[in-house]
């Protein structure tokens, strides 16, 4: 499981070159980018023995049914194959990882293409900005990308276009060929992302219900006092996702983000209020979890286009 909880226990590599030798791998050739491809041959190497931080980038791609294995509480299901997505400054697995054996260790890497970006190979690139709007690589790693027979094809020809550059054709223009390369193989992830999210919506038949009813629930309880408002953090951990997997996968859905939809569940709540209640504006504020009047106060507005005393008067008769 990816955590961005610090831990004693857990070995941080500076470089890929303390990686792959972590692992029992060459040198790389590049200081800077890293693809070990255990798909087209067998990869003689290990995964890393303990909970580790990543200071780079990390894409992994197993195309073929492998089994469910354990990262951290999560178990990860490989039986479709899948492709998932790690940023750097992140833990990858946890103390149960920690304790797989060498055949378990050996069916994580192979078959499988792992890609390693050290964020500084994008430098002086506009994919260095760009990558942060990936929003993937900061899912949940049991919300990996599961592929058809013709996505697996696609990108195992880009993966295999950047191992040529990089074991072949290492000149002045490969970086270029190489960031070329990265940022297309991004742009299909989200393309299958979103093909994903449309073809899986019968495992989510009710998420926006769902999410209505946790604010419901949260707005009817004593959370919202000591919470204040609700958060898209909160709701992604009662559904148990990401938040980003979570805005992402709404978004997909409804058209709307989880921020958005939570926004919106306020102005009804408030609108409701403001017309049928004798609530001042500060106690309707309260209700709904802001700490200053003028928050609530800004967000109605921004909303409705109107203040909360203006829609108000509407509903005063003469």
């Amino acid at each position: 499981m990816v955590s961005k909880k610090s831990n004693h226990s857990v070995k941080r590599f500076h470089t890929l070159a303390e990686v792959m030798e972590a692992s029992g791998f060459p040198p790389p050739k590049h200081p800077l980018i890293v693809l070990l491809n255990g798909v087209d041959r067998p990869l003689k190497g290990h995964a890393p023995s303990k909970s580790h931080v990543l200071n780079y980038y990390k894409i992994a791609f197993k195309p073929d049914a492998g089994g469910e294995l354990m990262y951290g509480h999560t178990k990860f299901d490989f039986k479709e194959g899948g492709l998932f997505f790690v940023a750097p400054q992140q833990i990858l697995s946890s103390i149960e990882a920690d304790k797989q054996t060498k055949a378990e260790e050996q069916k994580i890497l192979s078959p499988q293409i792992t890609l390693l970006i050290d964020p500084d190979f994008l430098l002086q690139y506009p994919l260095a900005q760009k990558i942060q709007q990936y929003h993937f690589f900061s899912y949940a790693t049991n919300e990996a990308l599961h592929l058809s027979t013709k996505e697996k094809e696609t990108m195992l020809s880009l993966f295999r276009n950047i191992e040529e550059e990089l074991e072949n054709r290492l000149d002045d223009m490969s970086h270029h060929v190489i960031i070329s390369q990265i940022e297309l193989l991004l742009n299909y992830a989200q393309r299958f992302y979103n093909r994903q999210f449309l073809t899986r919506k019968q495992n989510y038949p009710s998420i926006a219900e769902r999410i209505d009813q946790l604010l419901e629930d949260y707005f009817n309880s004593d959370k919202v006092l000591s919470g204040g408002v609700p958060t898209v953090n909160y709701l992604a951990e009662q559904l148990h996702m990401s938040a980003s997997y979570l805005s992402d996968l709404l978004r997909n859905l409804t058209g709307q983000n989880t921020q958005q939809f939570i926004h919106d569940k306020m102005i009804y709540r408030a609108k409701n209020k403001l017309s049928t209640t004798d609530l001042s504006i500060s106690e309707i504020a309260f209700e709904l979890g802001f700490e200053q009047p003028q928050s609530f106060s800004r967000l109605f507005k921004l909303k409705t286009k109107q203040s909360p005393q203006q829609y108000r008067a509407q509903f005063i008769r003469p």
